[in-house]
């Protein structure tokens, strides 16, 4: 599959990103057979088979997946009878989760789909490329990721106050 490039332009990195996302999400199911997982579903099973008792939260900052659609994977997988999610002693507000019996047996069986997956991905790389290339891919992941992080922590509270001052009455009226 050829990305579509203009001849006259420098690529979109955000959309070849994108792009190769996708050819891995396909390339994915296509050797995933049976097991019926996503790749979102394959990475939150792993994660916490590697760290029992996560928090969701704690989830959402180790996968990279948004709050919300982690929360819709953790209750389907719930569902699926794949994970078993708990009140923690901590905060009864918060759920923390572990792999079920049918959770390890979706998972194990799923490791050698992601690890052909990953292998197909690579291939189309000059061996003496592969290593670089999974090296630049984490610096952007992890520049950014603290480049947010900073950016929120240093992001101002919104106050019913400072609402006001910037030119409303704080509610609507």
């Amino acid at each position: 599959m050829k990305a579509a490039t203009s001849k006259s332009s420098t690529p979109s990195a955000l959309h070849l990103l994108h792009r190769a996302g996708q050819c891995a999400d396909d390339l994915f199911a296509r050797n995933i057979g049976k097991v019926d997982l996503t790749p979102r579903q394959f990475a939150v099973l792993r994660c916490v088979s590697d760290n029992e008792d996560l928090s969701q939260t704690d989830l959402v900052n180790m996968t990279g997946i948004d709050r919300s659609t982690l929360a819709d994977i953790v209750r389907r997988l719930v569902e699926r009878g794949m994970l078993q999610r708990k009140r923690t002693k901590e905060d009864a507000r918060m759920y923390a989760v572990r792999l079920s019996a049918s959770g390890r047996s979706a998972l194990n069986n799923a490791q050698p789909a992601a690890k052909t997956t990953d292998t197909r991905l690579l291939q189309v790389l000059p061996s003496d490329q592969r290593q670089d290339f999974l090296k630049a891919l984490g610096t952007i992941v992890e520049a950014l990721q603290t480049a947010e992080a900073k950016e929120v922590k240093e992001a101002p509270v919104k106050t019913k106050a400072t609402k006001a001052v910037k030119g409303g009455r704080g509610r609507k009226g």
